[in-house]
């Protein structure tokens, strides 16, 4: 993507259309009055491929237009009078180029053909200075006039080396689509254009219209008038969306539902212009990303003042929530007199209000403008100790998707839990010795709330990670909600205790009969009752509903089999009444109602009437 800058009425849409044979000036006014207004598109043909052409209004009122196309180009190609030379809009096309993030630049000296050569060098000094001071890697300047053809196979050649260098842009996982124009046309609906930033797009993809979180979905793409499948990183898109055109204002970008949330606040990493006035902490000035343009309130974390051409670290207040990724460039331009002032990145694209000069949050932000999407991945797992860090929050920092940034995690140094939260391995083991000496004091053991609130520091997702490995590997010990330390003599006895006392419950039912006693009286405490739950679930014991009288008969396995026997020779022909079963079993109906239930239940004896028959005659 190569962004067309200069100075108003410099030739640079001549240039253009002499290059590609396209007219950007596509508004009747600007044709009328012979200036751009809006961005102008055009392509050309080179070796390997094509590059995309962004005409930028040059005109200091339309700065804002030409920055919403500035974000999204690789490299920028300076147009220069030859007999104007630099001009302020020149500069500021320049700064702004730089502060995005470009670092190549091509310098086309324009309308040789009527200035002199004395003009033309002294216009190619210019340009290389210009070049220099913004810190843009240029080539010797290319003397060019729209008018006779003069340089333009040089300025071609000089193109296409460019983008012969110029590397492909990562796949983030992430897709993000400023858009630069929305319309409609006849039969296709709502037509959305812009720079694919980030990311891949596909038709039958949904997308996301941020910041308002409107979901929408693609019906088509083009790319360069074609429809395509699909649309990588640094292509020029058209979007065919199913929705209506006025829920994608000016501003909005697409991106994949879920990973741009909206958020006032920004933690950015910010440089002033070179010769621009002093910024003050608390000064509100305009922000722009993408397309959007916010009023924005500077809060600078390590200093008062930031003097022109220093960098610091900062946050923005913005007037109203915004959607961008981390690592996307941004202008901050003043209210009044309009002009350009500092640029930079985000860092973290969603966060809070932080403390001013606090080193802690100062070294983290460092680190996030000094390291890469893994370096950052790591970086944050690491600061997050035993809190744990969500995914999704791990990928919104790094600016990946969360698929990408897992990717990146090292199995030797992160665990992902079940939850989604990620957490160092190093502070997972260190919780894991922890957690045995939290434990010995408290005999019974604690529940998960208890032991939250005795370890506060401690992420939920990481503290359940902890205990289930150490559960695992024979540490601690679960007893219902309680979690203990295991103590091997101890658990052995216990667990031999338990053994008695099951068979001794067992026993007791066996012995009962059909007129088992209540549980209240075979089971008056809680661990009691958890073994007649746990005989029940082995199937010694038979839970038998009496639904009438809403409570529970619990029977030994080996009574109700007897009585299925005496039943088979009982409840012949049109079956028997409930009183004449109980009568014939020896049971009044406290006992009988409820097996009969049960039997109903497994299918061993049907209702018909008021009577039982057996149903494995049916």
């Amino acid at each position: 993507m190569l962004g067309v800058a200069g100075h108003v009425d410099h030739g640079k849409t001549a240039l253009v259309r002499a290059l590609t044979g396209m007219e950007t000036d596509r508004l009747p006014e600007e044709q009328a009055r012979g200036i751009s207004i809006a961005l102008g598109f055009a392509h050309m043909a080179v070796e390997g491929g094509e590059v995309d052409l962004i005409d930028m209004p040059g005109h200091e009122r339309f700065v804002r237009t030409a920055v919403s196309g500035a974000t999204g180009m690789d490299a920028v190609l300076l147009v220069i009078d030859a007999r104007e030379g630099v001009m302020p809009q020149t500069r500021e096309h320049a700064d702004i180029a730089a502060l995005l993030g470009v670092q190549r630049a091509i310098l086309a000296i324009s309308r040789v053909d009527v200035a002199d050569a004395a003009q033309v060098a002294a216009a190619a000094d210019a340009a290389a200075s210009l070049a220099h001071r913004a810190g843009l890697q240029a080539g010797p300047a290319v003397p060019v006039s729209a008018r006779t053809g003069l340089g333009l196979d040089a300025l071609r050649a000089a193109i296409a080396a460019g983008h012969a260098a110029q590397q492909a842009r990562a796949d983030d996982g992430v897709a993000y689509l400023p858009v630069d124009r929305v319309f409609t046309r006849p039969g296709h609906g709502t037509i959305v254009t812009g720079t694919l930033r980030r990311g891949a797009l596909a038709t039958g993809d949904t997308v996301e219209i941020a910041p308002a979180g409107a979901p929408a979905r693609i019906r088509g793409l083009q790319v360069h008038g074609v429809r395509v499948a699909a649309a990588q990183p640094g292509q020029r898109v058209a979007v065919n969306l199913r929705v209506e055109p006025a829920q994608v204002p000016r501003g909005a970008a697409l991106t994949v539902p879920g990973t741009l949330p909206a958020s006032s606040w920004l933690s950015v990493e910010l440089r002033a212009v070179a010769d621009a006035p002093a910024l003050a902490t608390t000064q509100t000035l305009h922000l722009l990303f993408g397309t959007e343009e916010v009023a924005a309130r500077l809060r600078l974390l390590d200093r008062d003042v930031l003097e022109p051409g220093e960098t610091a670290l900062a946050q923005l207040r913005c007037a109203a929530p915004v959607s961008v990724p981390a690592r996307e460039r941004f202008i901050l331009r003043s209210l009044s007199p309009v002009r350009t002032l500092a640029g930079g990145r985000v860092l973290d694209p969603q966060t809070r209000r932080e403390r001013r000069h606090a080193p802690a949050m100062l070294a983290r932000l460092g680190a996030l403008a000094a390291e890469d999407p893994a370096g950052i991945v790591a970086g944050e797992v690491l600061r997050a100790g035993i809190a744990g860090i969500a995914l999704s929050r791990l990928a919104r920092v790094a600016g990946l998707s969360s698929a990408r940034a897992a990717a990146l995690l090292p199995p030797e140094e992160a665990v992902l839990t079940r939850s989604g939260e990620v957490v160092g391995r190093p502070a997972l083991d260190a919780l894991g010795q922890v957690l045995p000496r939290v434990l010995a004091v408290h005999a019974g053991g604690v529940t998960p709330e208890r032991l939250q609130a005795m370890l506060p520091k401690a992420g939920r997702a990481v503290l359940d990670e902890a205990v289930a490995r150490l559960v695992a590997s024979g540490t601690l010990a679960r007893d219902g909600a309680a979690i203990r330390v295991r103590h091997a003599a101890r658990d052995r006895a216990a667990a031999e205790d338990a053994e008695r006392l099951a068979a001794q419950l067992a026993c007791t039912l066996r012995s009962a009969g059909l007129t088992p006693p209540d549980l209240a009286e075979i089971a008056p405490d809680v661990t009691r009752r958890r073994l007649v739950d746990r005989l029940v679930r082995e199937g010694v014991v038979i839970r038998a509903p009496d639904r009438v009288q809403k409570r529970e008969v619990f029977f030994h396995r080996e009574t109700v089999e007897s009585a299925r026997h005496r039943l088979m020779t009982l409840l012949g022909g049109e079956g028997l009444l409930v009183g004449e079963i109980g009568a014939a079993l020896g049971i009044s109906r406290k006992f009988s109602v409820p097996l009969l239930e049960y039997l109903d239940s497994i299918r061993f004896t049907r209702r018909v009437s008021e009577r039982r028959v057996l149903a494995v005659h049916d």
